[in-house]
């Protein structure tokens, strides 16, 4: 059965995501600039659970969705944290694409690193590439989302992340979805 038949009927699978980044600096420590740079995304408030990098047939990238506190949230995550004088980076990128075996499904890459946006950028199209070529998948437009702190100040502790959100059932009466004329 292919996969955009299966995904129709099984409840389990994320019917919506949004894409969201934030960054942060502290003077306290890394956990403190991570928690700041999560507090920026709108998702501290979330249990957040990694999970690998499929975006199911049918699901709706929608915009920003206020995540009830608690919720235990999927999430595909890249993250880096660092110290004064470091210039840190952390994205996510995303296509759909169709495969022979699968059909249509979604695709998401992650990096991070001590680089600035373009280098980020171009190592993520890297991969997302990669991955539809061993897929044999044709993809779509290819989105990226990118956060980064130039320069952390002395003294400071930096945080950055990038994040796919699966969306919560207990959340999707906040749903509004992206209208594209």
């Amino acid at each position: 059965m292919r996969q955009e038949d299966v995904s129709k009927r099984d409840p389990h699978l994320p019917k919506y995501f949004f894409v969201t980044a934030g960054k942060a600096l502290s003077p306290v420590s890394e956990l403190n600039a991570f928690d700041e740079a999560l507090m920026n995304a709108g998702i501290a408030q979330c249990n957040l659970v990694p999970v690998s990098s499929i975006l199911p047939a049918d699901a709706v990238e929608v915009d920003f969705v206020p995540i009830t506190p608690g919720a235990i949230v999927f999430t595909i995550m890249a993250r880096i944290e660092g110290s004064e004088g470091d210039s840190i980076s952390a994205g996510v990128a995303w296509s759909f694409g169709v495969s022979e075996e699968y059909g249509r499904y979604g695709i998401v890459v992650e990096a991070y690193g001590k680089v600035n946006k373009e280098e980020l950028k171009d190592e993520l199209i890297r991969k997302l590439l990669r991955m539809a070529e061993v897929r044999k998948m044709d993809l779509e437009e290819i989105k990226v989302k990118i956060e980064s702190i130039e320069r952390i100040p002395k003294g400071m502790y930096g945080s950055v992340i990038a994040a796919v959100i699966f969306v919560p059932t207990v959340d999707y009466h906040k749903v509004k979805r992206k209208l594209y004329v």
